[in-house]
């Protein structure tokens, strides 16, 4: 029998995006999953599992509770957005740490979290909730243009679309209805005030109601009017983590969180931090691979401590940077030709992964027909001593792959 503490996760994700996390949670814990289907890559991170409909709460508790009898379980954790929920009524079941079920719904619903913001005086976006076309007409009446409409629970910005001119607002509108009606939790829309400005995240670890932003991650879109996310690099001496560092952890402490990795995601309009969101998991897209490439900063196995009622380590050992691209094509179509000069990918240090997700003959859908799903490629990783050097990497990098399509008539 092994002597470490043994802790629950719940949905693992996919190996491309969320392998890390399993991987550095278990080479700190024994691992115990549910998991939607039969492990696979998981195994060797794993001591035993469930598979379970994750998409049925009941089934999830049940299961988790199963798995309890079987181990002696520490703490369970999840990064998957969807089961945030779910799984905080899983601990709470168990008698583990975890924030309330509450706060946990608060986090998911942007419409409420809106409405706590505002109590608690922190810098957020202006914002009405609609359910026709005519109510989002007369909320852009007030908000005025650009505006933002978007899902009130969803997430990976599908459905986000920015609003100029009044003649958009239709599209716009089924546009965002579409994406809130795959939400399992809030099929609402919302309609915001457009926040102008640069888009940050402050990756933040709190612990008993305290909470440390650990490191900015500076986000790079794609054309408007969507807010697809197209890369992102990470500086462990970033002068800007102390000025949007308060509106961070205010944000976290208005929403009520307790314990846990926490995404926290704002603008800067005029120089001033304006929250978007507050994303209670670790974020996507590899940022925690980033912050640790950057800083050392564990973020997977500090979001193990905290569910097992343990203080993290969150000392830098590193002071670096990191940064992300995905791969998008210029236009919608099928793919019919990836890769990456093989000479250069085995000679540059500082390139420390190329992903491809697609496969040739797959289609890629970007905006509006698709969304980052449907749209991606794949990605590449780079280091380098600043986000200056990092930017460079990144881009002499993209001179060396290619990705193409055909277009599909």
């Amino acid at each position: 029998m092994s002597a470490r503490p043994l802790v629950l996760v719940v949905s693992p994700g996919d190996e491309t995006y969320r392998g890390y996390c399993l991987e550095q949670v278990a080479a700190a814990y024994d691992v115990v999953l549910l998991t939607g289907t039969e492990p696979s890559w998981e195994k060797p991170f794993i001591v035993d599992h469930a598979v379970v409909d994750l998409s049925d709460p009941a089934e999830l508790l049940a299961a988790g509770q199963g798995l309890a009898e079987r181990h002696d379980l520490a703490g369970v954790l999840t990064w998957d957005e969807w089961n945030l929920v779910p799984t905080a009524h899983l601990a709470r079941a168990l008698g583990l740490t975890s924030n309330s079920v509450e706060v946990m719904r608060a986090c998911r619903n942007k419409a409420t979290a809106r409405t706590l913001f505002a109590s608690y005086g922190v810098p957020s976006a202006a914002s009405m909730r609609v359910r026709t076309l005519l109510e989002a007409g007369l909320a852009t009446m007030t908000l005025g243009y650009p505006a933002v409409i978007k899902p009130a629970a969803f997430a990976g910005s599908i459905g986000v679309i920015r609003v100029d001119h009044p003649e958009e607002l239709p599209g716009a509108f089924a546009f965002a209805s579409e994406g809130a009606s795959r939400s399992r939790e809030d099929t609402g829309v919302l309609v915001e005030e457009y926040l102008d400005g640069p888009e940050f995240s402050v990756e933040c670890i709190t612990h008993r109601g305290v909470t440390t932003a650990v490191a900015v991650t500076r986000k790079h879109l794609g054309p408007a009017p969507y807010f697809d996310e197209i890369g992102h690099t990470v500086d462990a001496a970033d002068p800007l983590l102390a000025h949007v560092a308060p509106a961070a952890t205010a944000a976290v402490r208005a929403l009520g969180i307790t314990d846990g990795v926490q995404h926290v995601e704002l603008r800067l309009v005029e120089g001033r931090p304006r929250l978007i969101e507050v994303n209670a998991r670790i974020g996507g897209d590899m940022i925690g691979h980033l912050v640790r490439l950057a800083t050392g900063i564990d973020l997977p196995k500090a979001a193990a401590d905290l569910a097992c009622g343990r203080v993290p380590d969150i000392t830098p050992t590193h002071c670096g940077a990191a940064g992300i691209r995905m791969l998008y094509p210029d236009a919608s179509g099928t793919l019919t030709q990836r890769q990456i000069n093989t000479p250069f990918a085995a000679h540059t240090p500082w390139l420390r992964q190329v992903q491809w997700i697609r496969e040739i003959g797959e289609k890629l859908l970007l905006p509006p027909e698709g969304d980052l799903f449907t749209a991606r490629a794949g990605f590449y990783i780079v280091t380098g001593r600043t986000t200056s050097e990092v930017t460079e990497h990144l881009d002499t990098a993209a001179d060396e792959i290619t990705l193409t399509t055909r277009a599909d008539r």
